[in-house]
């Protein structure tokens, strides 16, 4: 038998088709926030979806959010560009400014994180999750939009990345891909406190490593190798890493 609250939770209709509205509005937010010509062809659209997602996920005051969101576009793109400059200056990949703008997971990763993030420092709920699981679809890239990151962040790869909501990533910091940045214990009555780890200045965190823990402090400019499990702070510059013996024999 189904109590009261069971039932009338089953019985609820919930727009999921808002998803796909989210999803247009932030790509074309993506795209527009870095050409001057399209987000004046695209402002009123911008906007128009803006408070129809808002109202549909019943926010009050969506007008004046709007205009307090659109008042942070060009510091967001200004840090966007640092993030930008960052990946070309240590990916050896990287030919060009205009290839990692057009053509790099994490960054966009990054841009629709800070982004979003803007969205969740107004304590706007739901809107700012469906923005970075858009993106997380398309890069493998799971940032919570409550994670906060310092300049110049530089993710590289991308895939398999998770950064948890009370994440504190510093300035300079670069991640490879599979990395995790996460809480040590998952119980639902941690969800108001520091639950992620805070990386310091100039850290480096190699492939598939693992940060767990919301005590744990990464020290400015140290070097976390690939594989490595991290449960306790680590102090600043330090090299962690994981060293496993393999035995080669010649075959017979």
């Amino acid at each position: 038998m189904k109590t009261d609250v069971q039932r009338n939770h089953y019985l609820k209709n919930y727009n999921i088709a808002l998803k796909d509205t989210v999803e247009i509005f932030t790509k074309s937010l993506f795209y527009s926030l870095f050409d001057t010509q399209l987000m004046t062809k695209n402002y009123e659209l911008l906007k128009h979806s803006f408070l129809e997602i808002t109202q549909d996920l019943n926010i009050k005051n969506t007008e004046t959010l709007w205009t307090d969101f659109e008042s942070t576009f060009e510091t967001i793109k200004y840090k966007l560009s640092l993030d930008a400059l960052a990946i070309e200056d240590n990916d050896p990949a990287a030919k060009s400014l205009k290839e990692v703008y057009l053509a790099y997971p994490g960054f966009h990763a990054i841009a629709v994180h800070r982004l979003s993030h803007e969205l969740y420092k107004f304590k706007v709920p739901i809107l700012p999750r469906m923005m970075n699981e858009y993106v997380h679809g398309i890069t493998g890239v799971d940032i919570h939009p409550g994670a906060t990151i310092g300049d110049s962040f530089f993710i590289d790869h991308a895939t398999g990345i998770v950064i948890g909501e009370t994440t504190i990533i510093k300035n300079n910091v670069k991640i490879y891909q599979g990395v995790t940045l996460g809480g040590i214990q998952v119980k639902k009555s941690l969800s108001h406190t520091k639950r992620h780890p805070t990386i310091e200045d100039n850290v480096t965190i190699y492939a598939n490593a693992t940060i767990l823990g919301g005590d744990v402090i990464i020290g400015a400019n140290t070097i976390i190798g690939a594989n490595v499990c991290v449960t306790n702070s680590i102090p600043k510059n330090s090299v962690l890493t994981y060293q496993k013996e393999y035995k080669l024999s010649e075959r017979k």
